[in-house]
């Protein structure tokens, strides 16, 4: 049986992370989970992906050898891709997965997202949404969930907007959900936790 999977996009700059005053790869810092424990950014999205039970695949980009070795260590599928931009990366994801019957935007940088939180956007798509999206107190959150009927527009995105353009407000299925839909790491820690960002 056809199942939705879970895209976890890794092939951005950081930009803002960096001009910010952080180091390195914001997807590589080293940051507390839900119970205060420190990991690699990355490494929280994962296996929050990984316990959900869904297919996976993330996208990087080719010189992003340590976030490949990092996938390859949690035994999950990449996919190298030279992006312009998030909506690229979500197209050739979509591309490199015709078998799947639909489709989990995840940022690698919201590593506060959980595996029931994945889940819930699957069972949705499962029973018949066609777009499924987390929010918090209103604020629109990841993943946003898109049923198959959604594959070839998505294989046609570019730009950096990802799949905002896809979104129909007639037909999105809002479910309300945790801080943590909407938390993630385009700011470095500077001493206390990464604090919740809109997306």
């Amino acid at each position: 049986m056809k199942s939705p999977g879970i895209i976890i996009l890794a092939a951005g700059r950081g930009t803002r992370f960096q001009q910010a005053g952080g180091k390195g790869n914001k997807l590589l810092a080293i940051c507390p989970d839900n119970t205060g424990a420190l990991h690699p950014l990355l490494s929280m999205t994962l296996r929050a992906a990984q316990r959900s039970g869904l297919p996976l695949l993330l996208v990087t980009r080719p010189e992003y050898t340590a976030i490949q070795a990092l996938a390859a260590a949690q035994a999950i599928p990449v996919l190298c891709v030279s992006s312009a931009g998030s909506g690229e990366t979500i197209a050739a994801a979509v591309h490199a997965t015709p078998h799947w019957s639909g489709w989990l935007i995840q940022p690698g940088d919201m590593g506060w997202v959980t595996a029931d939180d994945h889940q819930r956007i699957a069972s949705a798509l499962s029973e018949g949404a066609c777009q499924v999206r987390l929010c918090w107190q209103d604020k629109p959150g990841h993943p946003v969930g898109f049923a198959a009927e959604y594959g070839p527009a998505m294989g046609q995105l570019k730009g950096d907007s990802g799949a905002r353009s896809l979104l129909d407000p007639a037909r999105l299925l809002r479910l309300p959900a945790h801080a943590g839909v909407v938390r993630d790491a385009d700011l470095p820690v500077t001493g206390t936790p990464f604090a919740p960002h809109r997306k």
